[in-house]
């Protein structure tokens, strides 16, 4: 693919004066002090506690290092980070968003991990966060943490219809559960037509994907039999509920339309279980949690797993000690740290006790382990902005052809992934 447009945008904007970084000249006490590692973490990815935790401890196992961590907000990160990459003075430690990795990497402005795998425990990291790390068989981002969807339930509401939602293991069992609650003024479920995310782990249940790649061409794959399959699923659970079939799950805002209503369940991440809450203090101690059903009882529905990897530039002043940065960030100890104090998943399914005591964790830890992520190419963020997939569900869910309305969606996935090729 052509690198160049990345490569002139990030020049673009380092001249417009968009990144801030101290000089590597100043990072380095010249009394021969410590090394003044500059680390970029984002907003909400960890506690101001954890943070004071983490340094304080990072730093008496390591006292030849000072961390400065640095909180950057998640509005125009893109960009600034862009820049960061094409500059001579990056900070040498970055958090990114999972799926962003490939584009950074696409520029050759990232640091190549793939010899050090075995030494960062790469042998049980969340598929959801290794995969879309990688990119051309080389490891660039290091899994840090995870987040995906799970079904928020009403607890009451399934008292009164006679349901344990414990023993809720397939598909089946839930469309069941789900239509004996869709009764008598209450919701089954709340599923906006367009939750396409949603979508995509019922298409990797059924071993399909949102598009295939062949060498260097793609193709996109919601017209498969496998995807139809899928979609096929969604629209007759969405029918258990009066989800809107035109808009997502932020028009109007899930949460708040819960809060609201007899809705028994909502597909979210954990914390729209707060949200839900403090909009109706009622509901607070009637919401509980259990991974999205598969199809088999032995093997919890796959979800698209969210989350941040950690990069390191390869204009860095401090390689070693940005490795040692993340070899403990990453690490059991503060992994498990992590995990209890922000309710995530930790990075590898060998930490998934971790959160047992958190219930709301402790259901992503279970889907966790069947994650996925987007098609692993920078020119899936064109596919975003363009979403074909949200007007092919509308589409279907109106009552439109599943075939013809899958196979244009298909085409123009296609279209904008071969577009920088």
């Amino acid at each position: 693919m052509n690198h160049r447009p990345l490569a002139l945008l990030g020049a673009m904007l380092l001249s417009a004066g968009l990144v801030a970084c101290s000089s590597s000249s100043d990072r380095d006490q010249s009394d021969g002090g410590p090394t003044s590692l500059d680390v970029w973490l984002m907003r909400d990815s960890v506690s101001a506690d954890f943070q004071t935790e983490f340094e304080a401890g990072f730093e008496k196992a390591h006292p030849d290092i000072d961390v400065k961590i640095q909180i950057q907000e998640w509005e125009g990160i893109g960009e600034k980070v862009t820049a960061a990459l094409a500059s001579n003075d990056a900070p040498d430690v970055i958090e990114v968003g999972n799926t962003q990795v490939a584009q950074y990497a696409q520029s050759g402005g990232l640091t190549d991990f793939t010899d050090q795998v075995t030494d960062l425990g790469g042998d049980t990291w969340l598929k959801g966060l290794a995969e879309p790390g990688a990119w051309e068989g080389k490891q660039y981002g290091i899994p840090y943490y995870a987040a995906n969807r799970v079904v928020i339930y009403r607890t009451d509401l399934f008292e009164k219809a006679g349901i344990d939602a414990t023993q809720i293991k397939t598909r089946d069992q839930w469309l069941a559960a789900t239509e004996k609650l869709n009764k008598g003024g209450v919701q089954g479920i709340y599923l906006p037509g367009q939750n396409w995310y949603t979508l995509a782990g019922f298409v990797w249940d059924e071993g399909g994907d949102l598009a295939f790649q062949n060498g260097d061409r793609w193709t996109g794959g919601l017209d498969s039999p496998e995807a139809l399959r899928a979609m096929e699923f969604y629209k007759q659970l969405q029918a258990l509920g009066k989800g809107p079939k035109d808009s997502d799950e932020a028009r109007p805002l899930q949460a708040e339309v819960v809060a609201k209503g007899q809705i028994a369940q909502v597909i979210a991440t954990p914390g729209g279980a707060n949200v839900i809450a403090q909009s109706n203090p009622d509901l607070k101690g009637k919401l509980g949690f259990f991974p999205i059903p598969g199809k088999t009882a032995d093997t919890p529905g796959a979800v698209f797993t969210g989350g941040s990897d950690l990069v390191v530039p390869a204009v860095a002043a401090h390689q070693e000690a940005a490795y040692t940065f993340i070899k403990e960030l990453t690490g059991d100890a503060w992994q498990e740290k992590l995990a209890l104090a922000m309710s995530y998943v930790p990075n590898r399914t060998s930490l998934a006790d971790a959160v047992a005591s958190d219930p709301g964790a402790a259901a992503m830890a279970v889907g966790a382990a069947q994650g996925h992520a987007t098609p692993n190419t920078p020119q899936w963020a064109a596919v975003e902005a363009k979403n074909p997939i949200k007007d092919y569900m509308t589409a279907v869910l109106t009552g439109r052809d599943i075939k013809s309305e899958a196979a244009k969606a298909s085409e123009s996935i296609t279209a904008t992934l071969n577009s920088g090729s």
